[in-house]
């Protein structure tokens, strides 16, 4: 039966768009949506009463969220997420010692390819490599890990970082253990590598301790 009378809000849609629900587990389309309060007789508004904090709701299952529920990427977005810190990883243990090494340079390419850029091969690789840290120009000295350079630095603190609060534990040591894998793959750790190792952990939220542990684990641990 009808009411009488009740108090329900009136909803505008301010935004449309694709987010992971919580709901149904999922990605889904979504409405962003900011409302008021109004008092009804009979189901029609009559009198205004007073906003309602702005809510996204899932198109499939109508459940309303908070605006925060838009922070959590969807499964779409994460896979890209993922994609672009293997790349950047690789990239960055060949700066730091393994572009010199054509074992390093078939492990770094590998792990592109798993990333999911398996039309990428070596010249494509170490032209990004050049963009980013200069190798192959002179000054550059993977050596002493001089190579890194400040665009593949941010490139791999950018990639790392947003990635982190989205990534349960063994993902987040799993990335650790393919760049290990890398400077393992032309002999043992060159202090550069393990600079940029540590790096790596760091920006992924892994205790110092931890890492050290991940790095002598990949000299036994098959991949």
């Amino acid at each position: 039966m009808t009411r009488l009378w009740g108090v329900r809000p009136k909803w505008r849609t301010d935004v449309l768009g694709d987010f992971f629900c919580p709901g149904c587990g999922g990605d889904r389309n979504y409405r962003r949506q900011h409302g008021r309060r109004w008092l009804r007789l009979l189901e029609l508004p009559v009198l205004p009463l007073g906003g309602v904090l702005a809510t996204v709701q899932c198109v499939n299952c109508q459940g309303r969220y908070g605006l925060e529920s838009l922070e959590q990427p969807t499964s779409g977005r994460l896979t890209g997420m993922l994609r672009d810190a293997q790349y950047t990883i690789a990239l960055a243990m060949l700066a730091a010692g393994g572009a010199g090494s054509a074992a390093a340079r078939t492990e770094a390419c590998e792990l592109v390819r798993l990333a999911g850029f398996e039309d990428c091969g070596e010249a494509q690789v170490l032209a990004a490599l050049a963009a980013l840290s200069g190798y192959g120009e002179p000054g550059f000295s993977a050596a002493s890990g001089a190579g890194l350079g400040s665009g593949l630095d941010v490139e791999l603190h950018a990639a790392l970082e947003a990635l982190a609060p989205h990534l349960a534990e063994q993902g987040r040591e799993r990335l650790v253990l393919q760049g290990a894998w890398i400077a393992l793959a032309d002999g043992r750790y060159q202090p550069a590598e393990r600079a940029v190792l540590a790096a790596v952990g760091s920006c992924l939220r892994i205790p110092e301790d931890v890492v050290t542990q991940l790095l002598e684990a990949a000299t036994s641990t098959p991949h």
